[in-house]
């Protein structure tokens, strides 16, 4: 047996267990796990910064339904990176983060060691599902398979683990070979017999469908037209229903008024999704009839008064589906009442936001269907996942809950590396821009297409308008911007600033046809 590190093993380990690319930072920590890597088959992709690699690693995650990984080092490389672990604990995207820490005899003391922390396990453990440090290999190994099958059996969080470095310099056996977990989600269909009579006799059910339905809109678009019912999607569940469905009030479920379609269901039916505040922005949901909570996390199946089942999206509906057989629905519902809400939803939209949703539409006639897009915190992206049907789920990625600026370069960046020839493209603002924009250098090696529109109002426009609505002097909202132009050129990448909407299609149309990424430089006066 050949004599190898640990963090050689874990490398091809990974390797074994169907991982084909790593994001990462290599340091004097964590070199090891950088020996022997290129003969792994691994793909490493160099981030400019940890950051940067966790948002990587989040956007591979989230367009190829494969755990993303990222290499990390002791202490401020951990630390980089927990902006990144938090946003995927909050969107619950599979991350796992592997880092070095310090020498055993040197965990929990002050001795001023290199990248020393008073307790990083600790720290990483307050932005993933869990973090363990493994003090041996077999405890390595463990963690590393551990992970792998709660990304299958579980809510789908990040994991950290944490490896000191004279561990991970160590000579180790290779690990034990890996039996690939049989379950497949939380399956329960022990759904209640009064849960299902209550929703067969509704008048006027209502679903809402969470991020958690994602993987089953047949079964969701089904439910809706077999009861006869309307529905609303989370922005996580975008696409869940097409946009053609009659009753579908779209992903307007933030608007004030949403309320009183809300409360005026005798029955709501909620799956997958957390009801947080971050799906509607107010206090309560607002209904007035029974609400039905369906969710695989019993952390989140809290609501009072309300009918929990712990139970999968898929085996609830298919367990509805089958239940309904000979049920003859009666709606009160009208086509009327869904298409005025919506229309009268996106004029106010359009008033709140002028200029955002004319540049809106003009994107999305020229975006291949099949574009997967990642979106940043700003204003553009606010209006825009509102009155933007998605065909399908999974196409629109925004940092959601968490709602951590400089997400969406990065992440179209992993989404780019994890579907290859696909269209990608990243929507952020001229300010969130600027956190990740080191990023332009992992895009520019990489080669590929990649259209990077930034939506440039001058201005931290949204807090802004905040703070006038507050009646507070906007203070801290005005930022210098670069030369984007230039800053484009000196990464070696296309640019172009059109002055129209038909020259923002034509240059977008033209930035899929190049083997680079290209700036596309868009301003409120492209609305004309």
């Amino acid at each position: 047996m050949v004599e190898r590190s640990l963090g050689a093993r874990i490398s091809a380990m990974l390797a074994e267990r169907g991982f084909d690319t790593v994001f990462g930072v290599p340091g004097v920590h964590n070199i090891e796990l950088y020996r022997g890597l290129e003969g792994t088959g691994l793909r490493h992709v160099l981030a400019r910064h940890e950051q940067g690699a966790g948002f990587m690693a989040d956007g591979y995650a989230r367009a190829t339904g494969k755990p993303g990984v990222a290499y990390v080092i002791t202490g401020p490389g951990l630390t980089n990176i927990m902006t990144p672990m938090g946003q995927a604990y909050s969107d619950s995207v599979p991350l796992l983060v592997i880092s070095s820490c310090l020498n055993r005899a040197d965990l929990g003391t002050a001795r001023g060691r290199l990248h020393e922390m008073k307790d990083q396990e600790a720290a990483g453990g307050t932005v993933c599902e869990w973090s363990r440090t493994a003090m041996d290999a077999e405890s390595a190994y463990a963690l590393v398979d551990r992970a792998l099958i709660e990304f299958v059996g579980e809510r789908p969080r990040p994991r950290h683990i944490q490896i000191p470095v004279e561990v991970l310099q160590a000579p180790a056996a290779p690990p034990p070979p890996f039996i690939a977990p049989s379950v497949a989600g939380f399956r329960s269909s022990r759904v209640p017999k009064t849960v299902l009579d209550g929703i067969f006799a509704a008048r006027r059910p209502l679903f809402i469908f969470g991020g958690g339905t994602r993987h089953v809109p047949d079964l969701a678009r089904r439910a809706v037209e077999r009861l006869r019912a309307a529905c609303f999607m989370t922005y996580g569940g975008r696409g869940v229903v097409p946009p053609e469905t009659p009753l579908s009030f779209g992903s307007y479920l933030a608007r004030p008024d949403s309320v009183e379609f809300i409360a005026s269901a005798d029955v709501v039916i909620a799956v997958g999704t957390e009801l947080s505040e971050t799906d509607f922005w107010r206090e309560r949901l607002g209904h007035a009839g029974d609400l039905i909570h369906v969710d695989v996390d019993p952390a989140e199946l809290s609501e009072p008064g309300a009918w929990n089942v712990l139970c999968e999206a898929e085996a609830f509906l298919e367990r509805l589906l089958e239940a309904s057989a000979g049920h003859q629905p009666f709606t009160e519902w009208s086509e009327v009442e869904v298409a005025s809400a919506r229309a009268r939803w996106r004029a106010a939209i359009d008033a709140e936001r002028p200029g955002i949703l004319p540049v809106a539409e003009a994107i999305r006639k020229v975006l291949p269907e099949d574009c997967l897009i990642y979106s940043d915190m700003t204003q553009f992206a606010y209006a825009a996942k509102e009155v933007w049907d998605m065909p399908v789920p999974n196409l629109w990625h925004h940092p959601f809950g968490f709602g951590a600026l400089g997400f969406a370069l990065p992440a179209a960046i992993g989404g780019k590396v994890g579907v290859g020839s696909g269209p990608v493209v990243a929507i952020a603002g001229d300010y969130g821009f600027q956190y990740t924009v080191q990023e332009l250098g992992t895009a520019a090696e990489l080669g590929r297409s990649l259209p990077v529109l930034i939506w440039d109002n001058g201005s931290l426009g949204e807090i802004e308008a905040s703070m006038v609505r507050s009646q507070i002097a906007p203070v801290g909202v005005q930022a210098f911007n670069p030369d984007f132009g230039k800053l484009a050129a000196a990464y070696g990448i296309g640019y172009s600033r059109p002055e129209n909407l038909s020259a923002l299609a034509a240059d977008l149309s033209s930035a899929f046809d190049v083997e680079c990424p290209t700036l596309i430089h868009m301003t409120p006066a492209l609305a004309g």
